[in-house]
């Protein structure tokens, strides 16, 4: 069927078919006869020419008994024993086909992941051939087209997929990313708001996705009019493709390039200079390290200095430069003189004259951090963690709310690496969010809670000493009303601290007998990584003698047992699910009832391999 229309009326057929059948069984002879007669004229319908131009017919030597003439004299017995035979011939051919192309969908993915793009299409069409209705062939074909740059090609695959099953996934996301290739971006964005439709849970990775349709389109906006600028001859336009040439040129004296990168820092001030540098491969031009520190250290220093707009345009420069990876890389050698120094040295002296420039360099320093050397060499610095803890108390104590939420912002990233410098001041560190947890903005609450949960894994002391400061019951208050990610932080660091503590695990139980603040969370929360803290912080508590017995009577088998019998890519949350279930029903055998009941036994089963 190689148009939608015919499709369409085949599964008409179908319908009719199907009708006929239906009253040729009828135990009502007058229905048989008006059905026996239908059929003739539908038979003698099928006469009509065929609209395919070219003349596929060939001769059978064999030629079956025609139904129309057998349904004059065949009972409707025999006339059901045809149609079912035919349906049996059909169905064993597509089970071949379906075989076939399963096996050469197979070796398409396997030329995929040996990045032989061609050969997977190649695959993949053959698949096709055999069978025109297999969706994992349009998609995964879709997919290596976009790899050869063929996106006109994927779309038309992604299409196809959609006819086949209009609430596809992988048809939506691989069409957007077609789209976004071919810079059409509204079309992009419709696609991947699609899966948000679709999967309301997928909301995080579309928004990732949609941010990046909108930086690629600034990018595009911004390169479009930088290079309106330098065709009209825009002074500053001209100035930076002019002085890359300069400092391109070989075997000169080292003060010619230190003079030429001192004017080029000045020339790329606003967008227009900095995307001209991008797209005249600025940074292959000033490419040695030394040229990279004097640039850097240059931008650190003019921070540093009194005079605002001196800083406001020095740390702009920095915000921008940061956003390239190929400065990242080049930076990492020499991070220690040229960023952490001065950086730690701005923290540890945070005051009025100062503290507005203090975001831009907050989040330029973040974007640096996106490298994992360079976030590693943050994770590891002493004076940084040591201007960390300053900072965080003179912000607290000056009101300078916007610096003291973008530093924790950057905190909760860097103390993703373990280290034995945030081991040292995690208790110190945790001491300052506690208090925090007091702020009046709920956006400080929630990265305070964000640090906690990302600090108190590295460090027992520090837990023993949250849990003196009420920690348990602060988050269980956080868990009943607020927002998605402070919910996300306050469950982990709940987890943490029962994982670690008889007495955290004690003290949840004081204010909540029942635990209806996780058993809320199992039953409410579409999010993976919150589902799963709660069934494991559940785990945890039911160690209290008591607790299993205190949950007779509540949806606690249900709610564990829809995750261990959940999805299985969500390996740990169905495990969490599984031990928590393991250990309610080891505590309380009268929970092994409602289990039986709901056929829990045998999703607990299958989960042992997971917990093996």
């Amino acid at each position: 069927m190689d148009k939608l229309e015919d499709l369409e009326s085949f599964l008409k057929s179908v319908d009719k078919i199907s009708e006929l059948v239906m009253d040729l069984q009828s135990a009502d002879v007058e229905v048989q006869e008006k059905a026996m007669e239908k059929a003739d004229c539908y038979i003698a319908a099928l006469d009509e020419p065929c609209r395919t131009k070219v003349n596929k017919t060939t001769i059978n030597t064999n030629p079956p008994l025609q139904p129309s003439l057998s349904l004059q004299n065949e009972s409707p017995e025999s006339f059901m024993k045809i149609m079912e035979r035919d349906a049996e011939d059909r169905r064993v051919k597509r089970i071949a086909k379906a075989k076939k192309a399963t096996a050469l969908k197979d070796k398409g993915n396997e030329a995929y992941a040996r990045e032989d793009y061609e050969t997977a299409v190649k695959y993949y069409s053959d698949g096709l051939a055999e069978l025109r209705d297999m969706l994992p062939l349009y998609t995964n074909r879709a997919q290596a087209y976009i790899k050869l740059g063929k996106y006109k090609e994927a779309i038309s695959d992604c299409e196809w997929a959609l006819k086949c099953d209009e609430r596809c996934i992988k048809a939506y996301l691989h069409k957007g990313k077609a789209y976004l290739a071919l810079k059409k971006y509204n079309e992009a964005r419709n696609s991947f708001e699609k899966l948000v439709e679709i999967e309301p849970g997928r909301e995080k990775i579309v928004k990732e996705y949609l941010t990046q349709v909108d930086l690629e389109e600034e990018r595009e906006s911004q390169e479009m009019n930088a290079m309106q600028k330098f065709d009209k001859g825009d002074g500053k336009a001209i100035a930076v493709p002019q002085l890359l040439e300069k400092l391109s040129r070989p075997d000169q004296m080292p003060f010619y390039y230190c003079g030429g990168f001192e004017i080029l820092s000045q020339a790329v001030t606003d967008c227009t200079g900095q995307t001209l540098f991008r797209l005249n491969n600025g940074f292959s031009i000033i490419s040695s390290n030394d040229m990279v520190r004097r640039l850097v250290r240059n931008l650190m220093a003019s921070i540093s200095k009194p005079q605002q707009q001196q800083e406001n345009t020095a740390v702009n420069i920095l915000k921008n430069f940061t956003t390239e990876n190929k400065l990242c890389v080049q930076l990492r050698d020499e991070l220690t003189d040229s960023v952490l120094m001065p950086f730690s040295t701005i923290l540890g002296n945070i005051s009025k004259s100062n503290q507005h420039v203090l975001p831009s360099l907050i989040s330029a320093v973040g974007g640096l951090a996106r490298d994992n050397i360079i976030r590693h060499n943050f994770a590891h610095d002493p004076e940084c963690w040591r201007a960390f803890l300053v900072a965080i108390k003179q912000c607290r104590a000056c009101g300078y709310t916007e610096v003291l939420y973008l530093m924790l912002g950057l905190i909760i990233n860097l103390s993703t690496i373990t280290s034995p410098v945030i081991q040292e001041h995690a208790v110190s560190l945790c001491d300052c969010c506690m208090g925090l947890l007091r702020d009046s903005d709920g956006g400080v609450v929630t990265r305070a809670t964000g640090v906690l949960s990302t600090v108190l894994p590295q460090s027992s002391e520090a837990i023993q000493h949250v849990i003196l400061l009420d920690v348990v019951r602060t988050m269980r208050w956080l868990l009943k009303g607020t927002g998605e990610t402070a919910t996300k932080y306050a469950i982990k660091t709940l987890t943490v601290c029962t994982a670690a503590s008889h007495l955290a695990r004690e003290e949840l139980l004081k204010s909540d007998k029942k635990l209806s603040v996780l058993r809320r969370l199992l039953g409410s929360s579409c999010d993976e990584m919150v589902s799963g803290n709660a069934a494991l912080c559940l785990a945890h508590c039911l160690e209290l003698e008591g607790i299993a017995s205190n949950l007779l009577g509540t949806d606690i088998v249900p709610l564990l047992l829809r995750h261990a019998a959940g999805d299985a890519k969500r390996t740990a949350v169905q495990q969490n699910a599984a031990i928590a279930l393991g250990k309610l029903c080891r505590s309380e055998p009268r929970h092994i009832k409602k289990l039986r009941e709901l056929h829990g036994l045998e999703v607990l089963h299958s989960c042992v391999k997971l917990i093996t």
